[in-house]
């Protein structure tokens, strides 16, 4: 289990919104817990492809300590772990909701950059006339 370092301040809300919700996998399992949504870890873990079970429990632990996600334990056989958003979760996933328009919008043109750019190559094909005239 990878443990975090306690943070004494944060320079802006931006850095502190990115720790929150940093990775891959967080900002998907919140947008799983839409809208007060409860979900038990098999579900979660449906809505959530390609994450693995290792994965899912240290992202969900990770957002439980920072109070944005709810783990009530059922005391039963066998037993129920449900997750839901707190109301700190709930004002997270209001906030990433034009982020998630934002890709929607532009998803196209951001995997046609990609796949234009050989992102993930570290290779840069643009030459520097090129670059020159990029001022986007």
């Amino acid at each position: 289990m990878t443990v975090r370092k306690e943070r004494e301040a944060y320079a802006c809300g931006l850095e502190a919104a990115v720790d929150v919700v940093g990775g891959k996998w967080k900002p998907m399992i919140l947008w799983a817990l839409y809208a007060g949504r409860t979900l038990r870890f098999g579900e979660l873990r449906r809505h959530v492809p390609g994450v693995s079970e290792k994965m899912l429990i240290q992202q969900l632990r990770e957002l439980e300590a920072d109070g944005v996600v709810h783990r009530e334990v059922y005391r039963e056989v066998p037993p129920k772990v449900e997750y839901s958003l707190t109301d700190l979760g709930q004002s997270l996933n209001t906030a990433l909701l034009p982020l998630g328009l934002w890709g929607d919008q532009h998803m196209e043109q951001i995997v046609a950059g990609k796949r234009n750019s050989g992102a993930g190559t570290g290779t840069d094909r643009t030459g520097p006339a090129n670059r020159a005239g990029n001022t986007a």
